[in-house]
C-alpha cells in the first residue's frame, strides 16, 4: 500500500503532468524537425547533387535487381537503407542545433536574471530609545545653532 501512497503523491506533483506534455510536444517536433529535413532542406541538397535522392540510395543486399527502394521492399529482398540513415542523420543534427539554441536561450535569461542585484535590504526598525535620542541631539544643535 506504501507503493500505491508514493504513486498518488509523485502523480499529484505534477510530475506526471509535466512529463506528459514534455513526450508530446517532443513528437510534435520531431514530426515539424522531420518535414523540415524532408520537405524543406533535402530537395535543395538533391538538386544540388545532381537530383539526387538521398531515401532512395540502398544497397541491394539479394541477387535480383530493382528499379527503387520502395520495389525491392515490395518484393521483401534485403536492402541496407543508407539514404534513410543519412536523412535521420541530418534530422537529428537540426534537432539537436535547435535544441542547443533553446538551451543556451534559457541559460542566457538565467543568467541575466542572476546578474539584476537584488535589492538591499531595508535595515531593521530601530529602537524607540535610539530615535529618541537623535531627536534631543537635533535639538540641542538647532539650540546651539541659534545662539550667538
Amino acid at each position: 500500500m506504501r507503493i500505491i501512497q508514493e504513486f498518488k503523491t509523485f502523480a499529484i506533483k505534477g510530475n506526471v503532468v509535466d512529463l506528459a506534455v514534455a513526450v508530446v510536444i517532443g513528437t510534435a517536433f520531431g514530426a515539424i524537425t522531420t518535414s523540415l529535413v524532408r520537405d524543406i532542406i533535402m530537395p535543395p541538397l538533391g538538386y544540388l547533387t545532381g537530383g539526387m535522392d538521398f531515401s532512395e540510395l540502398y544497397i541491394n543486399l539479394s541477387n535480383q535487381s530493382y528499379a527503387s527502394l520502395a520495389e525491392a521492399t515490395a518484393a521483401g529482398a534485403p536492402t541496407i537503407n543508407y539514404g534513410v540513415f543519412i536523412n535521420t542523420i541530418i534530422t537529428f543534427l537540426i534537432v539537436s542545433w535547435a535544441l542547443f539554441l533553446l538551451v543556451r536561450g534559457m541559460n542566457r535569461l538565467k543568467r541575466r536574471a542572476e546578474e539584476v542585484p537584488a535589492k538591499a535590504p531595508e535595515p531593521p526598525p530601530r529602537p524607540h530609545s535610539e530615535v529618541l535620542l537623535e531627536e534631543i541631539r537635533d535639538l540641542l544643535k538647532e539650540q546651539r545653532d541659534r545662539q550667538p
